[in-house]
């Protein structure tokens, strides 16, 4: 049997559950929702010219997927922030969301004080630490949740607070529109997506498999477009740290004005290196028909790829499947990796010897 069939030997290899969190999305995104309609925001908090979203790593994504499945509908620009200091735009006009999983991060820490002496509009998704303190001491909204769906404690697993999270206190702010029939489409596609990507389905028939053990011993490169490129994004970072594989990402249609020309050298890059293209019927027609000059281009230079089109009926849904698969398909390269992909010793060890200085 191979390993992606083999129930036993993936729960001996993920210890702290990542399989768990990855079957609790949609109860994620649930808990969320009903939580935050909770929270109140002041009036002032309608009233701004521009969102800025600070979070690093697995705390940020929520922002990335916001930013780009929203293009369309959102009223004013969002913007993601992975840096130690704030923007010259930030000012009393400005949503500031301080997204910290943990409550610790220190960049995060930094420019959540920064944003409070500029007088932005300041908000805070935490499952409590330090941010979840100052939440109290400044008496900014928060959504301050406890991870119940959430066993592997990793932020990168906990999409669905960090999505659904930020999604409904920009409807607070009367940003964008998402209502509850929104999350009863997103419910029903995670669990479509859970019956073909799950553990149970065999390998023969789960495209999340497939995809997973095409990637083994490649470098994967994942191609989005439009409102799928910040599941480009995520996917990348999954792959990092859950499968603890060198990945990164591109966009359509700004690739074909550079990357190719760059598939020449080094000749043993194509022996390496293997392309992820996420294609979907809702992008831009002329972007479908760059995806598919783009596969000529790749088989002429001698590399490989895989493509996963999305099949959902709306671009909403279309996020949440290809989230959904991007996540299990880290999980399964994790396990032909023959790794526990809870684990993330190098950037512990970084923590540790930063802390020195």
């Amino acid at each position: 049997m191979n390993v992606l069939d083999n129930l036993k030997k993936i729960k001996k290899l993920d210890k702290r559950n990542v399989l768990g969190s990855i079957e609790s999305l949609a109860l994620q995104c649930q808990q969320a929702w009903d939580e935050v309609k909770r929270i109140k925001l002041p009036k002032t908090y309608r009233n701004v010219n521009n969102v800025v979203v600070s979070g690093m790593g697995g705390s940020g994504l929520g922002g990335h997927v916001i930013q780009c499945l929203f293009f369309n509908e959102l009223k004013v620009p969002v913007k993601v922030l992975n840096s130690y200091d704030i923007s010259a735009d930030v000012d009393d006009k400005t949503l500031f969301i301080a997204s910290s999983y943990s409550g610790s991060t220190e960049e995060t820490l930094r420019v959540f004080k920064q944003a409070l002496a500029r007088r932005a509009k300041v908000m805070i998704i935490t499952s409590n630490g330090q941010l979840g303190k100052w939440a109290k001491k400044h008496k900014v909204p928060a959504y301050i949740f406890e991870p119940r769906y959430n066993p592997c404690g990793q932020a990168r697993l906990g999409l669905g607070y960090s999505i659904l999270g930020q999604v409904g206190l920009l409807k607070k702010a009367r940003i964008l529109n998402f209502a509850d029939r929104d999350l009863e489409m997103i419910t029903k596609v995670i669990i479509k997506g859970h019956r073909e990507f799950g553990v149970k389905m065999k390998l023969n028939k789960n495209k999340a498999k497939k995809i997973a053990l095409s990637l083994r011993n490649k470098v994967p490169l994942l191609v989005g477009s439009e409102f799928l490129a910040g599941n480009a994004h995520v996917g990348s970072n999954q792959l990092n740290e859950n499968a603890k594989n060198f990945a990164t990402y591109f966009f359509i249609p700004e690739l074909n004005h550079h990357l190719m020309e760059g598939l020449t050298h080094p000749k043993a890059a194509k022996t390496i290196l293997k392309f992820w293209l996420i294609e979907s019927d809702f992008y831009f027609p002329q972007n479908q028909a760059r995806y598919q000059v783009v596969k000529k281009i790749i088989k002429k230079n001698g590399f490989g790829f895989v493509s996963y089109k999305a099949k959902a009926k709306t671009k909403l849904e279309q996020s949440f499947e290809v989230l959904l698969l991007g996540s299990y398909v880290s999980f399964y390269l994790a396990m032909l990796n023959n790794l526990d992909p809870s684990r993330i010793p190098w950037v512990d060890y970084f923590k540790k010897e930063l802390a020195k200085f």
